[in-house]
């Protein structure tokens, strides 16, 4: 049973979510796949990457998880209160464990991930009665655009 705490989108959704997209692109340009993270405060992007597990030789190099680093550096704070992650494909199931980890308050997020979503897919980590944070969350957002981006990359590697 889902107990998420669903939000609907703003304008600035689609905005964001076209900057996690352009990340998503450069991850794919450099042969990783393509997902792309943004994160904001206060309406400006504090944090930004794509993935670069394949780069930076690390199983741990999401999207989700650089940005989240490089946003804790940014406000001297390993708890990023009063955040938005806006993500290009759901998280799996480390990077919504380190979105607990942040105390993320809202995540955004494009196209479902039926292998391996920990957000509504597959598992349902952020809003698990049993954790001591619930992240709001926002899905499907440019779904159309994010799903085509990883469903390419992976066809052109068959």
């Amino acid at each position: 049973m889902l107990h998420a705490i669903l939000g609907t989108m703003t304008d600035p959704d689609i905005g964001f979510m076209q900057e996690a997209i352009e990340e998503a692109r450069s991850a794919a340009a450099a042969g990783e796949v393509p997902v792309g993270a943004v994160l904001t405060l206060e309406g400006r992007i504090i944090a930004r990457s794509g993935n670069r597990t394949i780069r930076d030789c690390d199983p741990t190099a999401h999207a989700e998880i650089i940005a989240l680093r490089e946003a804790a550096r940014v406000v001297n704070n390993y708890r990023l209160a009063d955040t938005t992650l806006y993500v290009t494909i759901e998280p799996c199931s480390m990077c919504a464990g380190a979105m607990i980890q942040a105390r993320i308050p809202r995540l955004v997020y494009g196209a479902n991930d039926p292998k391996a979503g920990a957000v509504r897919t597959y598992f349902q980590v952020l809003s698990n009665p049993s954790l001591n944070h619930q992240v709001e969350i926002t899905a499907g957002v440019l779904a159309a655009e994010c799903a085509e981006m990883i469903q390419s990359f992976f066809a052109k590697r068959r």
